[in-house]
């Protein structure tokens, strides 16, 4: 049986591949797709289906034993047969019990397998699309599918052993009614294309509002994901009220839609219920007619009765799944969509190895020096914060993510799909933009190796750049700042000291093992923006560029963490983005910006006193500067901590 969550290596390259490796989806149509991870569910939906064939085991043998009980032993007044038969009877009922224990795990752990699976799969395609996947997904809909889809294919799988056992005992019973009565069996035979047949057509008008439901469902999680990350900003604004009108009128659309697939949903419960009503009303009248021409017996007069009320227990797992294979492929379609995205970047062709060197952007005139420490001021940051991005190799951030799409939905008629295709165009428009960008000539060269030679990989481990979106995921002090597990707990200890968050291990009652909440909840912004300049600090690349590291802070930490690491980041490339004072005192070089364009270089003291334009930029920052804090040759030793032992033999990576 699987372990959870199940392994998965998928999307592991950064770079586009033409072959597929076995870990990745099939994502050429919703169908294929589902087959594909029922396909991954094999073994367990086997073992459920061989479980749950001995589990309806009571509902098709017991007819047949009790109606050979009857015509062997109670009309022959012969009580060793009818408590042979009864034994039997009752053998079969404890293992169709026991058995239903045994089926239920299976069942419940391929349901299990696919929901941690397609989370997986989605987590692992948003890490190698990276910052690009918001350019082409909205994030309403990589949530709907993260959560809501996939326990969705976890109910398909679930469901889908279940109606391979009732399969086997629909095709086993009407192997035991055509032997007692053919006329019989063949009524049995054919009911159930028949039924399934005539509930066809309410399957599509179902089918549609259930694709309209979820679509609409995405479009209200991207209104929640919007309304929580900005909720600050729309309380300062006066615009809570505005957004949560939007909100609540969306999820009244949601609620119309899943209420009308609701009655299409019901009336094909209905139709079941009333269609093997009608097939237990025949079975009975037409076994009646037959034991009363003298072809049948009372036993098997009784056993078909047996048998026309157990089929309505195949026929509702037959509705059942359906219905499940219909949501399921509603949400296919979304999550194949996003599995096929591609990252814009290639292999090159001419791969150059990392050799650290002078870093220059051809577009600003940019230069650093290698382990030296070199500050961009800027009067807009978008100018510096730009600059980061193309020394980092990532694409411009300036488009919004495009709407969710989906060609084939018929929710607002032809207006409404036209609409969609622009949608799907643009998108498509976007990824050709953004790989062609990403592979021709990237303008930053890195030891006069331009930075599309170098394989994405190899640069990304060398070169590192921390934004002010950098996030704090849930787990562990520990896990946080060293989430490979691959540093001592001094090399820990030092990075924490240098980033000035030592507070932060004082405050959690368990030391390196203290719980931090989902996006550092709990903690105020300086303390999450000082744990990841920590994390970044422990990673020690060859070239670290950090934006605005310290822009949630207050001003004397800022000091303590501009003395500090210098000297942890000694011979060291280190690029920073900033304009407050108590971090250009310390630069080796400081480069100003403007229109995107170096127009100065120097030192924070030469720029001061001969460039006005920088003195405008930094100026406003003097009057903050507090007292000059402990040098950085001399740290203040009483402020590192023995931090407590509990880092040794803590478990290590997923």
């Amino acid at each position: 049986m699987s372990l959870f969550p199940p392994v998965v290596h998928a999307y592991e390259s950064p770079t586009r591949r033409d072959v597929r490796t076995p870990g990745e989806a099939v994502t050429d149509s919703p169908t294929r797709f589902l087959f594909w991870l029922l396909g991954k569910q094999a073994g367990l939906i086997v073992g459920g289906t061989f479980f749950g064939l001995i589990w309806f085991l009571p509902g098709t043998l017991s007819p047949y034993l009790l109606g050979r009980a009857i015509d062997l032993g109670v009309t022959q007044l012969d009580m060793p047969a009818t408590l042979t038969w009864a034994g039997l009877l009752l053998f079969v009922i404890v293992a169709g019990v026991s058995c239903d224990v045994l089926a239920s795990v299976f069942q419940i752990s391929s349901w299990l397998d696919a929901l941690y699976r397609i989370t997986k799969l989605v987590a692992r395609k948003v890490t190698q699309m990276n910052h690009v996947i918001s350019r082409r997904v909205p994030a309403g809909e990589m949530l709907s599918v993260a959560s809501s889809d996939s326990d969705t294919f976890g109910a398909l799988a679930e469901v889908s052993g279940r109606a391979l056992a009732a399969l086997g005992s629909f095709a086993f019973v009407t192997v035991l009614v055509l032997h007692e009565s053919t006329v019989l069996g063949l009524v049995v035979l054919i009911s159930a294309p028949v039924i399934l047949g005539l509930s066809v057509p309410m399957m599509v008008p179902m089918q549609h509002n259930q694709r309209v439901e979820r679509e609409r469902s995405s479009v209200l999680t991207g209104m929640a994901v919007d309304i929580v990350s900005g909720l600050r900003i729309l309380r300062g604004v006066g615009g809570e009220r505005t957004f949560g009108d939007n909100y609540a009128r969306q999820s009244q659309s949601v609620r119309r839609a899943g209420v009308r697939a609701g009655y299409w949903w019901a009336g094909i419960q209905s139709l079941s219920t009333v269609f093997t009503g009608l097939l237990l009303v025949l079975l009975t009248w037409l076994g009646v007619r037959a034991m009363l021409a003298g072809d049948l017996t009372v036993g098997q007069l009784i056993s078909f009765f047996g048998y026309a009320v157990f089929l309505q227990r195949p026929f509702n797992t037959f509705f059942e799944f359906i219905q499940k294979w219909v949501s399921a492929t509603v949400s296919a379609r979304k999550t194949a969509n996003l599995l096929r995205e591609e990252p814009p970047w290639r292999s090159p062709e001419d791969p150059r190895p990392w050799n650290l060197g002078p870093i220059a952007d051809e577009t600003s005139g940019f230069v650093a020096e290698p382990g030296r420490l070199t500050i961009i001021v800027a009067a807009l940051p978008d100018e510096s914060a730009a600059l980061a991005d193309r020394l980092g190799r990532y694409l411009p951030t300036s488009s919004g993510p495009v709407e969710s799409a989906h060609e084939d939905t018929p929710a607002r008629g032809r207006a409404g799909r036209a609409e969609a295709r622009a949608k799907l165009a643009e998108r498509a428009a976007m990824a050709a933009r953004d790989e062609a960008r990403a592979n021709r000539h990237w303008g930053v060269s890195v030891g006069g190796v331009d930075l599309a030679q170098i394989p994405l990989a190899d640069l990304r481990q060398h070169l590192v750049v921390v934004d002010a979106g950098a996030q704090v995921f849930a787990g562990t002090l520990q896990e946080l700042v060293d989430p490979h597990a691959d540093h001592t707990r001094e090399q820990a200890e030092h990075a924490l000291w240098t980033a000035s968050a030592d507070d932060v291990w004082e405050a959690l009652p368990e030391g390196w093992q203290g719980r931090i909440d989902e996006r550092g909840r709990g903690l105020s912004g300086g303390q999450r923006q000082r744990l990841v300049l920590a994390r970044s600090l422990l990673l020690d690349p060859d070239v670290l560029v950090l934006v605005e590291p310290t822009s949630a802070v207050d001003a004397h930490t800022e000091a303590r963490i501009a003395e500090r690491l210098p000297a942890a980041r000694a011979g060291r490339t280190t690029i920073l983005t900033t304009v407050s004072p108590l971090w250009l005192r310390h630069a080796d070089r400081v480069v100003l910006l403007e229109d995107g364009r170096v127009v100065a270089a120097g030192t924070h003291a030469e720029l001061m006193a001969s460039d006005p334009a920088y003195r405008a930029v930094v100026v406003r920052g003097e009057d903050t500067v507090p007292p000059q804090a402990t040098p950085p040759d001399h740290p203040d030793q009483s402020s590192r901590h023995v931090f407590a032992d509990l880092w040794e033999g803590a478990t290590t990576r997923d």
